[in-house]
């Protein structure tokens, strides 16, 4: 087993642990403020001190890590139950109306980032978290497409998929049995992707006050409320900066290392 995949699964495993506990306890209620506890240092009663708020910085990390990793894990569960079945249709019947229709509207969604389509959502139904996963669901989709078509195309060329359809099988049936099968390592490392560039994505929507709304915790609008205080109190904008980066590197880990453990050809290379 590759030690990128070894490493960026403990790191990965950890903050999921810590996520699902922040669903059933938290060391502070991350909705009660506290002016009198506010900005306290590092102590036994609370490990990482307060914020501006008077609220317990573990738990803010706790909950915010909650809402990033569920905004993302969505948002990458919108793209591969969308964008997969797409670009599955695209390549069985490549060159045809229905593929020109699909490639040309993921071409459409690529021309706005997450950011632009996340503003175009809030002017209409305003800013919330839903609004934050339903941008980078609609984003991720035309990823997937074309990772699923990409890979579909030169399955459609062997003899085994000739002799399935020799037997009547229709395309939908071929694509489900024999086609999705074999581009499951494709899509399961670009989902890893994608859910690392979905943990920033959300931050940034938050940042911009475009992502979870208070009192939900979110990093990314820990950083932002941190922004004037970075100086006085750096600890308020460096854990969740942190948490950030680890998290989206343990992503990154795991993502390389399932490339390198399910291409045969890395395999080969290596032997």
């Amino acid at each position: 087993m590759p030690p990128a995949l070894i490493i960026g699964a403990l790191i990965t495993a950890f903050f999921i642990v810590v996520a699902l506990i922040s669903l059933v306890w938290t060391p502070y209620d991350t909705t009660r403020l506290s002016i009198p506890d506010r900005l306290q240092p590092a102590s036994a009663s609370h490990w990482f001190g307060t914020d501006q708020f008077g609220r317990d910085l573990v738990s803010m990390l706790m909950e915010g890590t909650q809402t990033s990793i569920a905004v993302a894990l969505v948002a990458v569960g919108i793209g591969v139950g969308v964008g997969v079945p797409l670009g599955l249709a695209a390549a069985a019947k490549k060159g045809s109306f229905l593929d020109e229709i699909i490639m040309r509207g993921n071409d459409l969604v690529f021309a706005f980032p997450s950011l632009v389509i996340a503003i175009l959502i809030t002017a209409v139904w305003g800013p919330s978290a839903t609004n934050a996963i339903l941008a980078i669901g609609i984003f991720n989709i035309p990823v997937f497409a074309r990772v699923a078509r990409g890979g579909a195309l030169p399955i459609w060329t062997l003899d085994y998929i000739l002799a399935a359809r020799t037997a009547g099988k229709s395309r939908a049936r071929i694509s489900a049995e024999h086609i999705l099968p074999n581009i499951a390592n494709l899509l399961i490392v670009q989902a890893t992707i994608q859910f690392s560039l979905g943990i920033l994505a959300e931050a940034g929507l938050s940042y911009v006050g475009l992502g979870a709304q208070p009192p939900t915790a979110s990093l990314g609008k820990m950083l932002a409320d941190a922004q004037t205080m970075i100086y006085s109190h750096a600890q308020l904008a460096l854990l969740p900066g942190l948490s950030i980066v680890l998290l989206v590197l343990g992503l990154n880990l795991v993502g390389d290392g399932l490339r390198d453990a399910l291409d045969p050809r890395l395999r080969r290379a290596r032997e």
